[in-house]
C-alpha cells in the first residue's frame, strides 16, 4: 500500500494534531489576547445570547432542555463516526440496590436524541428546537481546539420529503452562516479592539463546495490537507457530502450511519457523481492560521437511507434500537439538523489562540506548560 494510501486512510480516524511536539510549532509564537479574561468572559454570555435568540429567529426554533446522560438501551446516543474509534462514557445506576438498574451512557452530542424530541414537543412542519447542549469526548487528542468537553449549539427542524434536496440544505446553512457573521459584528460592537487588521472578518457569503470537487482540485491530498489549501482561497466554505466514499474510494471523513443522510445521490441536482444531503462549514483561522471547523450538520436519514448507510457501515444490529425502530417505522418527522460548536465559534470571533480561553475544561499539564510560554492563558 502506498504512503499516499496510508496518509489518506489514517487522515480519515478522527480530528486533532495527535503529537504535542508538533502542536508546539504550531500555536503561534506571537500571540497576544486582545481581550482581558474578564472582557472575555462578558462578551461570551453577550454573544452566546446574541446566537440563540438570531438562530431561534432565522430557523423558526424555540430553546429544550437537553439531556447530558441517557439510558444504553434507547440507542439515541451519538457514536460520531461508524469505525468505533469513539466510544462514550458508560456507568451503572444500581438505583434501588440493583432491582431497578440503568445503565446509562454520557451524551456525546444531542444529534439522534433532537429528532425524538420533535415528536416529543410537537413540532409542526418548519419549526424546530434549539438546545444548549454539553458533551464528552473521552477518545480525543486534546490540543489547541480540541477538547474532552463539548458544547454545542445542537438544532433540529422538521421538513417535508420535498425538502430533502441541495437547495434546501444551502439555504438553511445561510441563514446560520447570517447568524455568525452577525454575531462577529455584534461582539466588535461591544469590544472594538476585536476589529484589528491581523484578522479579518468573515466574509458576508458562504461559498459551497462539494467533497467531489475539492478531491478534484488537490487529488494527491488527505483530507484534512485539502481543506486548508481550499481555505487559502476560500476563506469560509460549506463542504456537501461527508462520508460517501469519493472516487479515490475514502469518504472525506467517517460519519455515523443513522443521522446525516450521505447517501443519496444528487446527480439531478448537480450533474456529477455526487451524494449526500450533509456537510461542514470551516473557515481559516487567521490567529491560528488553521482549519477551523464550526459546524456539521444536513438531513437526516429516512428509513429507506438509513437501512442502506447501516447496511454500508456493517451496523445493521442497530435496527432493533428504539431510536432506529422509530425511524424505520416513520414515527418521528423527517429533520433537518446540526451541532454549531459554541466554544469553537467563540474562540474564532473573539480572535483566541486556544479553546481553553473560553471554555473551562481539563487539559494535560504539557499543554497548559505550553500555553503559557506562548502568553495563552487557559482556564482552569
Amino acid at each position: 500500500m502506498s504512503t499516499l494510501v496510508l496518509d489518506k486512510k489514517a487522515d480519515l480516524a478522527g480530528p486533532g494534531i495527535g503529537d504535542y511536539l508538533e502542536l508546539e510549532k504550531i500555536l503561534p509564537k506571537d500571540y497576544r489576547s486582545l481581550l482581558t479574561p474578564k472582557e472575555t468572559q462578558q462578551v461570551i454570555f453577550h454573544v452566546k445570547r446574541y446566537i440563540e435568540d438570531n438562530l431561534c429567529k432565522e430557523l423558526n426554533l424555540f430553546m429544550v432542555e437537553v439531556p447530558l446522560i441517557v439510558d444504553v438501551e434507547s440507542g439515541v446516543n451519538d457514536m460520531l463516526d461508524r469505525d468505533g474509534s469513539r466510544t462514550p462514557i458508560q456507568f451503572h445506576i444500581s438505583n434501588d440496590r440493583d432491582k431497578h438498574p440503568i445503565d446509562a451512557q454520557v451524551v456525546q452530542a444531542a444529534t439522534k436524541w433532537k429528532r425524538v424530541a420533535l415528536k416529543q414537543f410537537d413540532c409542526r412542519l418548519g419549526e424546530g428546537i434549539c438546545t444548549d447542549m454539553r458533551a464528552v469526548r473521552k477518545d480525543y487528542f486534546l490540543d489547541h481546539d480540541h477538547s474532552a468537553y463539548v458544547d454545542q449549539w445542537d438544532w433540529e427542524r422538521v421538513i417535508t420529503a420535498d425538502q430533502r434536496n441541495l437547495d434546501f440544505l444551502k439555504a438553511i446553512i445561510s441563514k446560520i452562516w447570517k447568524v455568525i457573521v452577525g454575531a462577529e459584528r455584534y461582539a466588535q460592537s461591544l469590544f472594538p479592539q476585536l476589529k484589528d487588521f491581523r484578522y479579518p472578518d468573515l466574509p458576508e457569503k458562504l461559498e459551497f463546495f462539494h467533497a467531489e470537487e475539492i478531491l478534484d482540485m488537490y487529488p494527491d491530498l488527505p483530507r484534512k490537507q485539502r481543506e486548508t489549501e481550499i481555505l487559502q482561497k476560500h476563506p469560509a466554505i460549506f463542504i456537501i457530502g461527508i462520508g460517501w466514499p469519493l472516487k479515490d474510494g475514502y469518504p472525506h471523513e467517517m460519519r455515523a450511519a443513522d443521522y446525516d443522510d450521505w447517501v443519496t445521490d444528487t446527480h439531478d441536482q448537480t450533474g456529477k457523481d455526487t451524494h449526500g444531503l450533509n456537510g461542514d462549514i470551516l473557515v481559516w483561522n487567521h490567529v491560528t492560521r488553521r482549519r477551523h471547523e464550526l459546524t456539521s450538520m444536513g438531513v437526516r436519514v429516512t428509513a429507506e437511507t438509513l437501512k442502506k448507510q447501516l447496511e454500508l457501515s456493517h451496523q445493521l444490529d442497530f435496527m432493533k434500537l428504539p431510536y432506529h425502530q422509530a425511524i424505520l417505522n416513520n414515527q418521528i418527522p423527517l429533520s433537518i439538523g446540526g451541532g454549531i460548536g459554541q466554544s469553537r465559534t467563540l474562540m474564532l470571533l473573539l480572535r483566541k489562540a486556544h479553546l481553553g480561553e473560553v471554555s473551562v475544561t481539563v487539559w494535560p499539564k504539557v499543554l497548559k506548560e505550553m500555553c503559557a510560554r506562548k502568553s495563552i492563558f487557559v482556564l482552569e
